[in-house]
Order: C-alpha cells, then structure tokens, then sequence
C-alpha cells in the first residue's frame, strides 16, 4: 500500500498532523495501535479537555517552555492559539476561557474535541488504522524503507510522521515506543522522567494535611541550598505528600535521585518584614487570647496544630507574651514551610513525560529529523514540555500541524 504519508501515533499530535495534511490533498493513514484514537486526548482536563492556554502572544507562550522554548517560535507564528481556536470553530467546537487563561470546549467533552479531528481527517478521505502496531522500521540509505507491522502487513509512503508520544499514563498506550526507533536511528534521547506528576515527601505530619486546599501560594524548589526554581498557584495536600497545578509544576523540574526541598510561602504577597509587623501588631492587639486561637484566624483548620507542633509552641500562650523569638519562629515556618521531597510520582500518575527526542536534531521550521530525510516528528516525544493548563496540548496541535503541511510539500 502506498500513501503519500503514514503517520504513526493517533494522539493529539499525529492526528492534527492528518488533518493539516489531509487539508491539502495528501493521500494520509494514520496508524494508532489502541482500538481507537486519542484514548490519552480523552483524559486530558479531567475529561473536558484543556485544549490550550489563551496565551496570544506566540512569543510570549513559547517563552512558557523555559530553554527549549525557542524551539516553538516557528511553530507557534504558523499555527498558535488564535489559529487553532478558528481551527476547532470551523469544525463546530465553540470554545470558552475559564481560569488561568484555560480553554476548554463549551460542551465539557473531550469525545467532541475527538470526534471533530477524526471526521475531518474521513472528509478529506484519510484513513485511520487502529490495532496497528508498528513492528518494525527499516530504513535504508538514511531513509524509511517500510514499516511492517505486528500482523505482518508492509506498509510504505513517500514521507513518514512519527507522533507516539512520551511514557506518561502507559494505560492509554503511551509507552515511549518511539524512543527506542529514534535512538536506532541514530538520534539522541535525552533523559526521561514523569512530569506533572504529584509529589511524595517524607514528612510524618503531611498525613495530618491530607485534603487541605491552599490558592495562590509559592513553592521553591531547594537542592544542595540552592533555589532552583519558584512557582506560585494552587496545591492540595495528599495522603503522602503534594498535589494541585502548583505541585505539577514544579515536579517537572525535581530531579530524580536529588537530595532537594519545596518550601511554602503562605503569605506571599507580603514580605518578611512586612509580615513580621503585622504579627506584632496582631498579638499586641490581642492581649489575653491564647496563640492557637489567634492563629486559627491566620491559616485553615488543618494547618494549624501542624504549625504549632512544629514550631513547639505553647498553644494555651497568650499573646501579649509572644516572645520576640518565638514570633521569628513562626514567621519561619509561614514564609518558609520546609518538606523534604522523597520522589514524584511514576508515569502511571504523570501527565507528561520531561525529555526525549533531542530538539537540536529536528527543523523547527518544518519538523523534519535532520538525520532520516523523509521522517517528521512531533508531539511529546520531542524534548519540550511545559506547565499544566493546556501548554502541551497546544504543543502537539502546533508541532502536528506543521509536521502534516511539511510532510507533503517537502
């Protein structure tokens, strides 16, 4: 069978990468090994889909993907958000923002996000093969030969999409296949790791937290006595340790093995000094009342016995005899709640995977490798990766969409 372009993968990424090249004529089949497409796509946002994040500016959200970001720019000018918002409208998927600039479709289903790819890509007489596990690639003069698959059945075209995706959420059938093609191709992997994943501390008192809320906080990551990194949001206390977008974040950063730290500002909109004067006037005013009850007015229920254990307080101490000491304790613990990091959760819990295919030997104008010639790449297998709230997403639609209009014209 000969097609102008076999796409391997059914995901986010491969399946916007059909639909642009279906678009403009090319005679496409997209291999997908699951019994149906974007098993992961259904997933995402808790099943409603965070399609992306209403960043405008294609400058400003590459910058969202820290040093790899620059990748993006090319990208990103050809098909950003604004593109791929008309992209979804004119296929009848009205979208609507909600918080943190997120987007998601107004009927809260991901299946009509799906559904909107796949009939496009049949519209344009694309073929979608499901239960099509790649077996083997031969390649030849730096060049894909074939691909045959599980069944036996040899398949070839005049330029090939790879589009797998990383190792997160394995269940869905992202395995990291393509990792091990790549590296016998002769590209480079960087390391792999979960991302956007909860994190697990050592700490016996996060038990005592399990199910406290916290908005708008700041996390830092400490290693070796370093801050290597701070991001603010939202977390949530689990049984063994931290979740929430904030948490996500910043588990994509925390290297595997580290000896690191996360500390928790609870009061970030104020700085030391200034929460260090208004603590003194609180307990001045105070007079009578005992610590516990005055601090049952700063923090929510759960946190406070913590922090009095913690700090070794004398809960029944009244106000007007807070040691200056003991307020500098204090003020320690709610600007710097220290909790020893034991690991982020494995790719079964995480969202993406960090690493991959080395970004210096793909084009980020077209997506071609720059070692096999009639190889595109695009999606999460690449070595990019961004904040929860639609950044990856917006990263497969992007890398897709141009690896499919590539993929014909080159």
């Amino acid at each position: 069978m000969n097609k102008d372009i076999i796409i391997i993968g059914g995901g986010p990424a491969g399946l916007m990468a059909a639909c642009r090249a279906s678009e403009l004529g090319a005679k496409v089949v997209v291999l997908e090994k699951n019994k149906q497409t974007g098993i992961k796509l259904l997933t995402t946002g808790g099943g409603r889909c965070n399609i992306t994040n209403f960043i405008e500016n294609y400058k400003d959200l590459a910058n969202c993907y820290g040093k790899n970001g620059r990748f993006l720019l090319s990208a990103y000018s050809k098909f950003g958000v604004t593109e791929l918002l008309n992209f979804f409208k004119e296929r009848g998927i009205d979208t609507k923002l909600e918080k943190n600039n997120q987007i998601f479709p107004v009927s809260d289903k991901a299946r009509d996000v799906l559904n909107s790819l796949t009939n496009f890509i049949i519209k344009n007489k694309g073929e979608i093969k499901t239960e099509a596990n790649v077996k083997k690639i031969v390649i030849k003069n730096k060049k894909i030969e074939k691909i045959i698959l599980n069944n036996g059945e040899e398949m070839s075209a005049k330029n090939y999409i790879i589009a797998t995706g990383g190792r997160s959420y394995p269940l869905t059938g992202s395995t990291g296949d393509a990792y091990a093609w790549l590296k016998n191709f002769g590209h480079k992997i960087t390391k792999l790791q979960p991302g956007l994943a909860p994190i697990s501390l050592k700490d016996f008192f996060v038990k005592d937290l399990e199910g406290l809320s916290l908005s708008g906080v700041k996390l830092n990551l400490i290693e070796d006595n370093n801050k290597l990194i701070t991001i603010s949001g939202d977390i949530i206390f689990t049984a063994n340790g931290i979740s929430g977008p904030a948490a996500l974040n910043l588990s994509s950063h925390i290297k595997a093995g580290s000896n690191s730290l996360v500390e928790i500002d609870f009061f970030p909109e104020q700085s030391e000094l200034e929460l260090d004067k208004n603590l003194q006037n609180l307990f001045s005013s105070k007079g009578q009342k005992d610590f516990k009850n005055i601090l049952s007015e700063l923090l929510k229920p759960k946190l406070s016995p913590v922090i009095i254990k913690l700090g070794n307080f004398d809960e029944t101490k009244k106000a007007n005899s807070i040691t200056k000491d003991e307020r500098k304790a204090l003020l320690k613990l709610l600007k710097h709640f220290s909790l020893n990091i034991l690991k982020v959760a494995s790719y079964d819990k995480a969202m993406i995977t960090v690493g991959g295919l080395d970004i210096k030997e793909v084009d980020p104008k077209t997506m071609q490798s720059k070692i096999i010639s009639n190889l595109y790449l695009a999606g999460e297998l690449l070595d990019l990766n961004g904040p929860t709230g639609g950044y990856n997403l917006q990263m497969c639609w992007s890398t897709g969409y141009v690896a499919g209009e590539s993929a014909l014209n080159n």
